[in-house]
């Protein structure tokens, strides 16, 4: 009996995998101040900040090329983007000792958009990506502050609900007007844990109301929609009007960070 086995490929001909995402964890940057095309004005002076040993939060920048890459895909992630991304967080988990998500002890990061040069209109940075109701426990079992944690939570869900999910921001702020107004109270900061509680109920009302769907509650399901609401804003409303100057290169960079 004959046994036919598939000729190895030859290692010339192998075609390498794109690099979507370049880090900066643990001292040390894959990108550097040169690659500002790339990376973004903020991503580049970042891996350069890290590479001379300066305390920068770990995190990666997403370059330029992705979010090209993403509008000529129909608006799909090019081939081994998010499993770059998965990479990119599980190498900030390890250096901060927390987990996105993570019930006792939870990681929030920061995301943000960047350019080649600073423009006006840029995406608004959302934080505290990563909490749900388990993680805002653990937030508030780790803090010792109740209120806080409920704080951070509401004021998640309206950043998301605003920027990401692009839902008129006027509607959040008529719901927290309407609990102050019930609590007898001018300042945010006068609400209590309860009546906090309370407006992030009202918040997810609203995002159900608008988007027909429940507030993402997967912090993975987050990043993802966070990192599409990115690469939207280079080509959509939020884009920068043209004054007669381009970035030098199509597109902006997406970055997170711990929080």
């Amino acid at each position: 009996m004959a046994v036919q086995t598939a000729a190895e490929p030859d290692p010339a001909k192998r075609v390498a995998k794109k690099k979507w995402v370049y880090l900066f964890t643990a001292g040390r940057a894959e990108g550097n101040a040169a690659m500002r095309a790339l990376l973004g004005g903020k991503g580049a002076g970042l891996a350069e900040m890290t590479n001379a040993g300066l305390p920068v939060p770990p995190g990666f920048t997403i370059t330029t090329e992705a979010c090209n890459a993403y509008f000529a895909s129909a608006q799909r992630f090019p081939e081994g983007l998010w499993e770059q991304v998965l990479e990119g967080l599980r190498a900030v988990e390890r250096e901060t000792g927390k987990r996105l998500g993570d019930a006792k002890d939870p990681l929030l990061v920061s995301v943000r958009s960047g350019a080649a040069m600073s423009m006006p209109g840029m995406m608004d940075t959302v934080l505290n990506l990563g909490l749900n109701d388990d993680s805002r426990a653990g937030l508030a079992k780790l803090t010792g502050n109740e209120r806080f944690a409920w704080d951070a939570y509401r004021r998640f869900i309206q950043m998301f609900g605003r920027i990401v999910l692009e839902i008129d921001g006027s509607k959040f702020e008529h719901a927290l007007e309407a609990a102050k107004k019930k609590a007898r109270v001018k300042a945010d900061t006068d609400l209590t844990a309860d009546q906090l509680s309370g407006v992030v109920d009202e918040f997810r009302k609203i995002v159900r109301k608008h988007k027909g769907r429940d507030f993402p509650s997967d912090p993975k399901e987050q990043l993802r929609l966070a990192i599409e609401a990115v690469f939207r804003s280079w080509f959509g409303k939020r884009a920068p009007e043209d004054d007669g100057t381009e970035p030098s290169a199509p597109g902006g960079p997406y970055r997170t960070q711990a929080a």
